[in-house]
């Protein structure tokens, strides 16, 4: 039977997981062309911007979520963290073709795509978290998805409905499928990993997907422009 101090141990440690997913929200909340996405007065410039940087890390969430799980289970720690791991990496799949999608319909071809520069905050995104995988704790992606689905839950579903009723985007009824299927794929998924997450008492890894939930916190806006459009919020 848990104890009271066993379970305020394990609600204590996730609420700081809960307070690190509420300050990425802030974050891009208070950044200029991000809260443009999510209230859907970004310009098309601006758009695209965050579509091609978000394509350029999400190509990579399978690979980093599998791997992380697989090496999780060759050390033989945590099962059920190892299984939700490799269950994460397949509901990710595929995911970067929603984008590709979305960017067609914007007038980017794949081609144009692939070319085009990662900022830095890509850069640094995709290196933390397979160092994660590959060398470092590997329960510590848990930290990134964690506070990535809180910030889908509660922005991603109203930035698609916003683009669409603002529609100064030209087809962006067309492109918004990443936004709005990520809005309606984690609805419950949070719920489920804060449950899960709280049965872990390993100190270190709670410590390690703190850490991570709090790179991502800092790093994710810096995937948005940096600059908004140089005259008018819709740009010309």
């Amino acid at each position: 039977m848990q104890t009271q101090t066993e379970h305020q141990a394990e609600t204590q440690w996730v609420a700081v997981l809960d307070a690190e997913a509420r300050g990425l929200v802030a974050a891009v909340d208070a950044h200029p062309d991000a809260r443009r996405v999510f209230d859907g007065t970004i310009d098309t410039a601006g758009y695209i911007h965050y579509l091609i940087q978000t394509y350029h890390y999400a190509r990579w969430s399978t690979p980093i979520l599998g791997e992380a799980g697989q090496r999780l289970k060759r050390l033989g720690r945590h099962p059920e963290l190892a299984e939700l791991l490799i269950q994460k990496a397949e509901e990710e799949r595929g995911h970067e073709r929603w984008l590709l999608s979305d960017l067609k319909n914007l007038g980017c071809p794949e081609a144009q795509v692939e070319a085009a520069a990662r900022s830095p905050a890509v850069d640094a995104y995709t290196g933390w978290n397979f160092f994660t995988s590959r060398s470092g704790v590997p329960a510590a992606v848990l930290g990134t998805a964690y506070v990535l689905e809180y910030l889908s839950q509660t922005r991603a579903g109203v930035g698609a409905e916003r683009l669409q009723a603002v529609a100064s985007i030209p087809n962006i009824h067309k492109s918004v499928t990443f936004l709005r299927s990520h809005g309606a794929l984690y609805g419950d998924h949070v719920a489920e990993m804060a449950k899960i997450l709280g049965r872990l008492t390993d100190l270190e890894e709670q410590a390690a997907i703190i850490l991570s939930a709090r790179a991502t916190r800092s790093i994710y806006p810096g995937i948005f422009r940096e600059q908004g459009p140089s005259s008018h919020p819709l740009g010309r």
